[in-house]
């Protein structure tokens, strides 16, 4: 095969002593105007289409009540202020008081709680002195990690952040 190939290579080369041309059609230019809202009216489209298919009845058209506030949705939609650049923002620990806390919700998250008391119990695991009498009922490090997160004697701080950068810092007892 590769014999094949250098064979029809030669011949190619050896017959004629001009360069081969490409020959490509005429690209056609097309002076158009892109559309800056394209996407915008692609969405509106498709939603425009969804809200048609999804009636009661998919056979009959909408109602004019209906067709009414499908095209006041639309211009809702069409008239909000599109955020195209975003403004640096330094992030600003937001202060917490006993009581108000500002980000997420006032109990911790079960996120929050199987992070502390895994953390904790790899310290008690390697050695770490426990804050309270260890029960008679603990087995294991997490059973005291538990108990220790139940009665807030751990000294964890939780940092909740928002999407802007901004954070708060929450001690464990503040939490309900």
């Amino acid at each position: 095969m590769i014999r094949l190939y250098n064979v029809l290579r030669e011949f190619l080369y050896l017959s004629s002593a001009e360069e081969p041309k490409v020959i490509t059609p005429e690209s056609e230019t097309l002076e158009t105007e892109a559309d800056p809202n394209l996407g915008l009216n692609k969405a509106l489209d498709t939603y425009r289409k969804l809200i048609e298919k999804n009636t009661d009845n998919p056979t009959e058209p909408l109602t004019d009540k209906e067709q009414s506030n499908l095209e006041n949705r639309i211009k809702e939609i069409e008239e909000r202020e599109v955020v195209e650049k975003i403004e640096d923002h330094d992030p600003v620990e937001i202060p917490c008081e006993k009581g108000k806390i500002t980000i997420g919700p006032p109990t911790l998250t079960r996120f929050e709680q199987a992070r502390i008391m895994g953390a904790r119990a790899l310290q008690l695991s390697l050695g770490a002195p426990p804050f309270i009498e260890i029960p008679k009922n603990a087995r294991i490090s997490l059973d005291i990690s538990m108990e220790e997160l139940e009665k807030k004697v751990i000294p964890i701080t939780i940092r909740r952040v928002l999407p802007n950068g901004d954070y708060q810092n929450i001690p464990i007892d503040y939490f309900i």
